[in-house]
């Protein structure tokens, strides 16, 4: 690292061009080659994947987005003639579109079902010969075409609104709100905290060139491999927050060095030195948490992983190449003038702990028991939601209540049941005449099920093989009441229907897919836990050489997810706030949210995690003393930890604004919990559990510390003012400097 760091410095305006070359290059390459990202949950093995490929290859045309367009009139009925000859026309033009391979109209022959009972509300199935992942940039513009010819007809007291897949493309386009909103709430915390312009613009320029190479680099991923919509929208989310903290962690020291009186390369270069070491240990752990999504082999998941841990790894080479690079260019402007002023008059003085800092950590020593227990009680209180979690997909009818994919879903729940924007589609695989009898008479079995409302079908496809009868539940696609009609079916109907025939059939549909696909991440959950929080604590373990740390450490995350949970539990499955907000009505928590979650808050909390108890760490080298370790580390760390997390939230919280209800749950989560590790876990019930434990907090097996390798997050050689550090203190020598002197 001080190589690096030397040479980054010599030669700061080619590293600075090299940066914005590499982005440029990755951007324009990004322009140019365009993205294809899929929001695809389908799992492949499950039931409702093999339904999918049986139904796409007995019925062709089928295989495309399939879209709703709804119209309701308060006066009158939507079979009289003018509304009638309206929308038949607005059908016809629709048809047309060289995008639509079919529309089935409510005014055909037998297309009574597709309008109320009260007439007063129909709608119209268009289906496309391809899905939006799989048309490229010309063929997606289409759907948006259709929709809007389509809703050209509303007017004179008719209402016409359009649902389904590609519903979403006739919004209007979300702008740069979120992300603009937050980089200046970061600016203006940066501001407070450095009191210097120039190095207030440092950590933002270091996390806009690496959020924005990572953004582009995501484009280009997505051609190589599955990458969801919101993609790269979560990695500019953790990478703003993570390249601005780390930026932050490595400025905070070198202004420490300047004030200490170090020339302002050697200060840069003692900064990377010991900060970015922690830096590049912290992005590690991050990456590693991310990574640990591969265990549960969807590719849907890879790709995320992937997406998140490259901005990650740009975020800390920013760090530790480019920021340098601009230290050693602004030269003393690091400093505010009244510091640099004071540099001159008074001569360098180190920095010592004072103020609420110091304070706050003498009462944390003097009552570790009371705060304690206070931490932990406030952090049962807000994980007690995540009791009643319920995972599912949300759908249209969680959008905003003045979008037009939310209109047309309420227009189908009020007219035709809830259970109409979400039916569910059986698809029988049938080897002769006596299996195509068998599927003939399911309809009447199917018709007795308790949950269903309406049953159509069957329809077979020209040779007579593949069957399919569409089931329409009496209750919306995501209750729970949904899922337990497609278990019963799976479970006791079909089998039933199945005996003594060769026939097998199968449930799919969207809403039994994502149901598969809660199951199987819900089933790998605790494997996939696991594997993050043991590859977590055993990097812990290497580092600071104890039991009792990464064992604390993996407490603290799992409490930091279970509070944050809760909070996501109450605003977007309780509803708690979420309409206020923009976010459209309360639903179910995305079944894949718990493992990014952990994957990111595990990584985010490591930060602080190393950040704290390395100066600990290296407080209890020195003097084998526990107490002045915690109290010290945490004085002189909680500072600059509460000004990180600030900017954090600041980051995450703005994301909220972005009219995305996945990304608004990640930023609400992600706010609440850096909060709460912050403010409550690393302030308050760490350093009060570490002062109860006392030195068994730095135990280690001798036999375990002969065989581990070693590693260290700050150098032996560099403390934060510069002097020399001795090495770790034997036993019997920790020992005599923890006795109290007389």
């Amino acid at each position: 690292m001080t190589a690096l760091a030397r040479w980054c410095l010599r030669r700061r305006l080619l590293v600075l061009l090299l940066w914005l070359a590499t982005l440029a290059g990755a951007v324009t390459a990004s322009a140019l080659a365009g993205s294809v990202y899929s929001d695809d949950y389908g799992a492949p093995g499950t039931e409702s994947g093999r339904a999918a490929q049986l139904l796409t290859k007995a019925f062709p045309d089928r295989g495309g987005d399939s879209d709703t367009l709804v119209w309701h009139t308060d006066e009158g009925d939507v079979r009289a003639a003018p509304v009638r000859d309206r929308m038949t026309d607005t059908l016809r033009e629709v048809a047309r579109q060289p995008a639509v391979a079919s529309v089935a109209s409510p005014y055909d022959t037998g297309g009574d079902g597709q309008i109320s009972k009260d007439g007063t509300t129909a709608y119209a199935r268009i289906t496309f010969h391809e899905t939006a992942d799989d048309a490229d940039d010309d063929a997606a513009e289409q759907p948006r075409q259709v929709m809007e010819t389509a809703r050209k007809a509303a007017g004179d007291g008719l209402q016409v609104e359009a649902g389904g897949d590609s519903a979403g493309t006739t919004e209007p386009p979300k702008g740069k709100t979120a992300e603009a909103i937050g980089l200046a709430a970061a600016a203006v915390v940066l501001f407070l905290a450095f009191g210097s312009l120039a190095a207030t613009a440092l950590p933002l320029i270091t996390a806009v060139v690496a959020v924005g190479t990572a953004a582009a680099g995501i484009g280009l991923l997505s051609h190589v491999m599955t990458v969801a919509g919101f993609a790269p929208m979560l990695g500019m989310l953790v990478g703003l927050g993570v390249g601005i903290d780390y930026a932050l962690f490595i400025v905070t020291r070198h202004r420490r060095g300047l004030r200490a009186g170090l020339p302002v390369r050697e200060a840069a270069t003692r900064a990377v030195t010991v900060s970015g070491r922690a830096v590049v240990f912290a992005g590690a752990t991050v990456c590693i948490a991310l990574l640990g999504m591969f265990v549960l082999r969807l590719s849907f998941l890879n790709g995320v992983a992937l997406a998140a841990g490259l901005t990650v790894v740009l975020s800390v080479a920013a760090s530790v190449t480019l920021l340098p690079a601009l230290l050693g260019m602004i030269g003393m402007r690091a400093l505010s003038r009244r510091e640099r002023r004071r540099l001159t008059e008074h001569g360098p003085r180190p920095d010592r702990p004072t103020g609420w800092a110091m304070r706050w950590s003498a009462l944390v020593e003097r009552h570790p028991k009371a705060l304690g227990l206070c931490a932990a009680l406030l952090m049962a209180v807000l994980a007690l939601p995540t009791l009643s979690l319920h995972l599912g997909t949300s759908d249209q009818g969680n959008d905003p209540a003045t979008s037009t994919s939310r209109k047309a879903y309420d227009l189908l729940a009020d007219g035709f049941g809830p259970g109409t924007n979400g039916p569910l589609t059986l698809v029988g695989e049938l080897g002769g005449t006596g299996d195509r009898l068998a599927f003939d008479h399911l309809p009447d079995a199917l018709r007795a099920t308790p949950g269903v409302a309406q049953v159509s079908g069957p329809e077979f496809d020209g040779s007579g093989d593949t069957g399919v009868i569409t089931v329409v539940p009496d209750t919306s696609p995501q209750s729970k009441a949904t899922s337990d009609l497609v278990d019963r079916l799976r479970g006791e109907v079909l089998p039933e229907a199945e005996d003594g025939s060769t026939m097998r059939v199968l449930v799919g549909g969207p809403t039994a897919g994502y149901d598969d696909f809660a199951d199987i991440i819900v089933g790998k959950l605790p494997l996939f836990g696991g594997v993050v929080t043991g590859l977590g604590c055993l990097l812990l373990l290497l580092a600071f050489r104890s039991i009792g740390i990464p064992l604390k450490a993996a407490a603290m995350n799992l409490a930091a997810v279970a509070a944050s949970f809760g909070v996501v539990v109450a605003v977007f499955q309780w509803g708690w706030g979420s309409e206020l907000l923009g976010l459209g009505s309360a639903g179910p928590i995305e079944p894949f949210l718990p493992v990014i979650m952990i994957s990111v808050l595990f990584g985010l909390s490591m930060d602080y995690q190393v950040f704290l108890i390395s100066r600990m760490y290296e407080e209890w080298r020195l003097t084998g003393d526990n107490r002045r370790a915690v109290r010290v580390g945490l004085s002189e760390t909680s500072r600059v930890i509460n000004s990180a997390a600030v900017i954090m939230i600041s980051v995450f919280g703005a994301f909220v604004l972005s009219g995305d209800r996945i990304i608004a749950m990640f930023g609400i989560a992600l706010s609440a919990a850096v909060a709460l590790d912050a403010f409550v876990l690393r302030t308050l019930l760490v350093p009060a559990l570490m002062h109860l434990l006392g030195g068994a907090n730095w135990w280690l097996p001798r036999w375990l510390d002969r065989r581990l390798p070693r590693i260290s997050i700050e150098p032996a050689d560099c403390t934060p003012g510069g002097a020399s550090l001795p090495g770790p203190p034997a036993p019997r020598e920790a020992r005599d400097l923890a006795r109290p002197r007389t």
